[in-house]
């Protein structure tokens, strides 16, 4: 599965670097992680749950990070094992830039899947994984503005344009018509 795409943060570059690489807004961030546990500057461990269609699976894995050119991104990269559900591995590209509106964070994910999960077919896979990326930058926006000091962005509300009240429409008069009579039609003569 490949992925890729770009989000924009509503706080410096330096507070968005610090958020990535902070394991208590990681952890309030990815959906379903219990916990993750920092063992070096370049190295966490981290136990996620997640449920893709039928399957609900824990993994357990091992997050490293390269490449680290502080604070303009990293790769990161990872391998998880979930039992007899199966496991990932991959990684991400992560890159920061300075945007008037804050910073925007461009990404490009490289994962594979294997045993249960993989049978799932890649439609549901990456339907699903985009939903959990979705739900990751919307929580991590608000937890690295609120260490930038900068309030979230929020969507500005769409304004509808006034409408005039309705009229009510005139009644109509109902005119009855004369019902129709139906001529009889006469009886057959037995024979």
């Amino acid at each position: 599965m490949k992925m890729s795409g770009e989000e924009i943060i509503p706080a410096p570059r330096e507070a968005v670097w610090k958020a990535l690489n902070d394991p208590a807004i990681l952890k309030q961030s990815i959906p379903g992680c219990e916990s993750i546990t920092r063992h070096a500057d370049n190295s966490m461990d981290a136990r996620v749950v997640v449920k893709i269609g039928p399957v609900k699976a824990g993994f357990n894995g091992t997050v490293n990070l390269s490449n680290i050119d502080a604070p303009k991104g990293y790769r990161i990269s990872g391998e998880g094992k979930g039992g007899l559900a199966g496991f990932a591995t991959g990684g991400a590209d992560v890159r920061l830039e300075e945007v008037p509106e804050g910073t925007k964070l461009l990404y490009d994910v490289d994962a594979q899947v294997g045993g249960k999960l993989a049978m799932l077919g890649s439609r549901l896979i990456d339907s699903t994984a985009r939903s959990l990326a979705g739900q990751f930058f919307e929580r991590f926006a608000v937890l690295a503005a609120k260490m930038g000091a900068v309030a979230p962005v929020a969507a500005k509300p769409v304004k509808k344009p006034a409408r005039k009240p309705a009229r009510k429409p005139a009644k109509k008069k109902v005119v009855k018509k004369p019902a129709r009579k139906v001529a009889k039609k006469p009886a057959k003569k037995k024979r």
